[in-house]
């Protein structure tokens, strides 16, 4: 069906993308709509509905996080230290350069639709479920149900941490960098990772 051509959705996420950069986070989607040179109605036509916009433009910024993140997560023969600093490094950069489009999905996106909230977060607690697995394969966290509950704090650490920083552009980047790195690579030490003692009354 020709409202749903996948090159024709293309150029409409590209236009989305445009004019968001461009007005921030609050554009209408008469806006969006106009910079793509057609009506709302079309627009939502191609999309389902707002909420079908919304998960497209989900969808391709999300997944681009993750995948330019995943080489960092592979990269084997990098110390702890080295790996955290350039995964790190790479997500606060793309947020950075895409500020508006951030705000737009995790701020207005995400509070004026459930949906694309619980989508995004899948996105997010999957990335989670991935360096989990990486940390459990690697050895670098043994047991794997610890190496699961670090791969979700170290997450769920970088993004709120970095979303903290977009409101804060008086922070020098490395810094939060290497602060967010400070506390990885102490939580994967050997003697965090064998646990604190056991607590005596």
């Amino acid at each position: 069906m020709s409202g749903r051509d996948p090159d024709r959705r293309r150029a409409l996420l590209d236009a989305a993308d445009r004019v968001i950069m461009k007005e921030g986070p609050g554009v209408s989607m008469a806006a969006i709509a106009a910079e793509a040179g057609i009506t709302k109605p079309i627009l939502y036509r191609h999309f389902g509905d707002k909420h079908g916009l919304y998960q497209a433009l989900a969808d391709r910024h999300v997944r681009t996080v993750i995948a330019q993140l995943r080489p960092e997560f592979a990269a084997t023969g990098a110390d702890p230290r080295g790996r955290a600093r350039a995964a790190i490094g790479v997500y606060l950069d793309l947020i950075a350069a895409n500020r508006n489009l951030y705000r737009f999905l995790f701020h207005r996106a995400g509070a004026e639709d459930s949906r694309v909230r619980s989508h995004m977060t899948s996105l997010v607690r999957s990335l989670g479920e991935e360096l989990g697995e990486v940390l459990a394969a690697e050895r670098a966290v043994p047991d794997p149900t610890r190496a699961q509950v670090l791969g979700h704090a170290f997450v769920g650490m970088v993004q709120t941490t970095g979303d903290w920083w977009l409101d804060h552009p008086e922070v020098d980047r490395d810094e939060v960098v290497e602060g967010l790195v400070d506390v990885i690579a102490t939580a994967l030490t050997p003697a965090a990772r064998a646990g604190s003692p056991a607590r005596t009354a």
